[in-house]
């Protein structure tokens, strides 16, 4: 959530800023709301004023025993009238928090600009893509000529963008997912947390997936709702939610491995072949939840942190920053890593690290308690570190050999407890 001081001191500001990503926010809607608030809170508190004072009034009547009867009757008037008020000013405050709960966050000043993905900047690449001395095959070809990739079942048993993971195949995405935990926790400083994959609503509008983001959601039949989460990202931020933290605390630093849910609601047609993209997937989230002056630093760490991933895994990539019109609704700055898949012959998305800077805190009322006493709103970031899926098809991409067989990489190799999978 933007900060509401600087909504009703600045929103000409606000509106330039937004329309860095291609939002229009309507001031002038925005401002007449706000007139409204202002008027109907000070007739409110007039009116609560006055029924106290005649309810004053009644009392000491009473005590002299004088007729009240009239008193009764304009504090019964004022009740009517407080509570009318009441009714319109928490009309007006639902309309208002409705429209700043749609708002996305500002962007920092270091976002490139642009209206798409064509605008992201590259800013790193490490390790050169691979050269052939044969066509290399799709992850989906590699896997099913493996026998482990089985998507026909997936989809007999739940429809499409699912798919059934056998032998060589479940082991290695149960390896990279080993391997991703054992390095943020040993060598990173994250601390394993293990969290729901159900949760509230209340929750997903903490870190800004709702009420704009519903239909990309799996909702689940229950009483109160629960949604089934997208990314650990949810749980693992909320975790600070409606807390004050001691600054002794900070920074924390949470990884959690879980399944993630999404509806795609928005990618009809893409990716539709295979395991790139689906309903459900596996990935090992990063979260770091900090003072705010210590976020961008926090921010390229981070992504370091992500990085070191294929770093280990020897895949080559890249890192992008995402412009103003590509980056997500709760970021204030947003890297990608892009790893690179020989079958597509480009980079591909793997992991989005991103600083929301205090926006899901103020969702949240997550504050921690500043040196001068006061609570603030932290900071929070969220990464992919990363995505298992995604790793599983960049490793059999990249490291494919002539016969179909795969070699495992040297990280995964104690884990996996073979040096090669073949058909």
């Amino acid at each position: 959530m933007i900060d509401p001081k600087l909504l009703r001191a600045d929103p000409e500001a606000v509106a330039r800023n937004l329309a860095r990503r291609g939002y229009h926010f309507d001031v002038a809607s925005f401002q007449e709301l706000e007139q409204q608030r202002r008027h109907w809170q000070i007739e409110t508190d007039r009116l609560r004023a006055a029924r106290n004072a005649n309810a004053k009034k009644a009392g000491q009547a009473r005590a002299r025993g004088e007729d009240i009867a009239p008193l009764v009757r304009e504090g019964e008037a004022l009740t009517a009238e407080l509570t009318s008020a009441e009714l319109k000013l928490t009309a007006v405050q639902g309309r208002l928090e409705t429209l700043q709960l749609e708002l996305p966050n500002l962007l920092h000043d270091s976002v490139p600009p642009g209206a798409d993905e064509s605008a992201n900047v590259e800013v790193a690449r490490h390790g050169e893509p691979r050269r052939f001395e044969f066509q290399p095959r799709d992850h989906v070809e590699l896997g099913e000529g493996l026998g482990a990739l089985d998507l026909a079942a997936a989809s007999r048993i739940a429809g499409a963008r699912f798919a059934v993971l056998r032998g060589a195949l479940a082991l290695m995405q149960r390896a990279l997912a080993q391997f991703m935990l054992a390095l943020h926790t040993r060598e990173h400083g994250y601390s394993e947390v293990y969290v729901p994959v159900l949760v509230s609503a209340a929750t997903l509008v903490g870190t800004g997936q709702l009420p704009k983001f519903e239909q990309d959601l799996f909702a689940v039949r229950a009483e109160p709702p629960l949604y089934l989460i997208p990314t650990a990202e949810v749980s693992l931020t909320n975790l600070v939610r409606e807390q004050i933290v001691s600054a002794e605390q900070l920074p924390l630093k949470l990884v959690a491995q879980t399944p993630c849910f999404r509806s795609e609601a928005g990618a009809a047609g893409r990716d539709t072949r295979g395991i790139m993209r689906q309903h459900q997937f596996e990935k090992v989230e990063l979260v770091q939840i900090v003072r705010p002056q210590d976020s961008y630093e926090a921010l390229e760490s981070l992504r370091a942190h992500a990085e070191e991933v294929l770093r280990r895994l020897e895949l080559p990539y890249r890192v992008v920053a995402l412009c103003g019109g590509d980056i997500g609704f709760a970021s204030a700055k947003t890297y990608d890593l892009e790893v690179w898949l020989p079958a597509q012959q480009r980079y591909r998305e793997i992991s989005s690290c991103s600083n929301c800077e205090a926006f899901q805190a103020r969702r949240m009322q997550a504050r921690w308690r500043a040196p001068d006493g006061k609570p603030e709103p932290l900071h929070t970031l969220n990464g992919s570190g990363v995505a298992v899926g995604r790793a599983l098809i960049a490793v059999l991409e990249n490291y494919q050999n002539a016969d179909g067989s795969v070699t495992v990489p040297d990280v995964l190799r104690s884990l996996m407890g073979v040096d090669r999978i073949g058909p």
